[in-house]
């Protein structure tokens, strides 16, 4: 079957964040189609992008028919290939070199709930909290996001967490209190026996040598140290810090002196997205699994684990 590019409609100036859910094929299909229907009918716009399962990639080839040619279509595992960071900067990086005037694209994508994102509750909340950034991250671009969520891999835990980070849901939560809600989740506290440095500052040096005595990898070795040093540098002054765990879950506890108050600190896309020293907090969540920010009554503490 071959779409009909539906009428243009009037050119929008804002992130457009959606949310279908399917729990079949035709399901899927009837909420991509015209989706993709209504991006090649925009006018000006370049290709829109289909980021999904490769399943239901080859339903869109069998019926987008002629019009296939006309839509880029990625397997979700080429996409989504690291942490919910790593996906804002994939995101950013491609809304940089190809998105039409303003950032004018239709991206249609499907998480991949069946592998990382879905494969703890503390890996569902960091993305949840991607979705729910989104909204703010890419709010000056005129993209337009159709995010898919398959009930039969994602659950309904999951769809229903999601549902809450999309404006056109019906229970959308403003992101930062979304995110808050995320962040009100205490961590584990640091074992007794982690090793403390002193402020104001941890030594690059230092962190190499603990994280070489703890078997991670000279590679994994410097940018761990360097994400360290990249975060201490963003977050001023400090208390000092702390290092456990052992390869490959290496983390470091920086004590920050002040409140950090913000939900999209080193979330947000530098002029040049690929991770590169020089870029803060930026360069930590995208090298690191997890960098977790808890503002306390007197001042914050930013959690950095790799691996």
């Amino acid at each position: 079957m071959t779409t009909r590019p539906a009428p243009p409609t009037p050119a929008q100036d804002c992130f457009d964040h959606r949310m279908a859910v399917f729990g079949s094929d035709d399901e899927f299909l009837a909420a991509a189609l015209p989706f993709l229907a209504e991006a090649l009918g925009a006018p000006g716009e370049p290709p829109p992008v289909a980021i999904a399962a490769p399943g239901n990639l080859d339903l869109l080839r069998d019926a987008l028919g002629a019009d296939v040619k006309n839509v880029d279509l990625v397997p979700h595992t080429e996409w989504y290939t690291g942490s919910a960071a790593n996906a804002v900067a994939r995101s950013a990086g491609h809304l940089a070199a190809h998105a039409g005037p303003g950032g004018r694209i239709h991206l249609l994508m499907e998480p991949v709930w069946g592998g990382r994102a879905g494969r703890s509750p503390r890996e569902t909340a960091e993305w949840i909290r991607y979705e729910a950034l989104a909204n703010l991250l890419f709010a000056p671009l005129a993209t337009t996001a159709l995010c898919a969520y398959d009930s039969r891999v994602a659950g309904h835990a999951i769809v229903a967490a999601a549902r809450r980070a999309h404006p056109d849901s019906g229970v959308y939560v403003d992101p930062v209190l979304l995110a808050a809600e995320l962040d009100a989740v205490p961590l584990p506290a640091p074992p007794a026996d982690a090793e403390r440095l002193p402020g104001p500052a941890p030594a690059a040096d230092a962190v190499r040598t603990w994280a070489t005595v703890q078997g991670l990898p000279a590679a994994d070795v410097e940018l761990f140290a360097t994400a360290v040093s990249e975060a201490a540098a963003a977050l001023g002054p400090l208390d000092g810090a702390l290092l456990w765990g052992e390869a490959p879950a290496c983390v470091c506890e920086l004590r920050v002196a002040r409140r950090v108050d913000d939900p999209l600190l080193g979330f947000v896309p530098p002029p040049r997205v690929e991770p590169e020293p020089g870029q803060g907090l930026w360069f930590a969540r995208q090298v690191c699994t997890y960098v977790d920010v808890r503002d306390e009554r007197e001042g914050a503490s930013v959690r950095l684990q790799y691996g």
